[in-house]
């Protein structure tokens, strides 16, 4: 028996000796990048709080450019290279002084001055942009407390901006066209 005892040892220390092949996962794969998540968009541009003097109130961006044409003189108020913003027109063949703005949808705009505040009807101009637009005689007294506004006059209407124009000399001198 001992004899088999060492048979069976020699075999399994023979057996233990060999390598049985082993299976070897392949390897992982790198890992994906998460993608970032997407940043939040940015806040709308909170407005420039106003206090309770209009007198203090930050410009609307843009300037006056004053120009003749066939019809008379126009004065533009808004950024160079964009739609004005407010438009004052000497229409010298009817004799009427035409103030215009960006916008739609009221059927008035209120018009302040350091001396004057008026409410004024408008009719919608046609055309791409639209407009809203109300005539005046050349001497109505608004178009002066326009131009002798100090620094700066408003032109509001219910839920459209409102514009902080300054009371430049271009006002005056489409009025005064207008009144030969």
């Amino acid at each position: 028996m001992r004899r088999q005892l060492l048979v069976f040892a020699s075999a399994l220390a023979i057996a233990g000796c060999s390598e049985t092949p082993r299976v070897v996962p392949p390897p992982a794969p790198p890992p994906r990048p998460v993608p970032a998540p997407a940043p939040a968009p940015a806040p709308a541009p909170s407005p420039v709080p106003q206090g309770p003097d209009w007198r203090d109130w930050p410009l609307t961006p843009g300037d006056w450019v004053y120009r003749q044409d066939g019809r008379g003189s126009v004065a533009f108020f808004g950024v160079a290279g964009g739609e004005a913003e407010l438009i004052l027109r000497c229409d010298a063949g009817r004799g009427r002084v035409v103030l215009s703005r960006k916008g739609e949808g009221v059927a008035s705009v209120t018009v302040r001055t350091t001396s004057t505040l008026r409410q004024i009807a408008v009719q919608p101009l046609s055309g791409a942009a639209p407009r809203l637009a109300a005539e005046f005689a050349p001497a109505d007294p608004l178009l002066d407390a326009m131009g002798y506004s100090r620094g700066r006059f408003l032109v509001q209407g219910n839920g459209l901006p409102t514009l902080v124009v300054p009371a430049y000399a271009e006002v005056l001198r489409v009025a005064e066209d207008c009144r030969g």
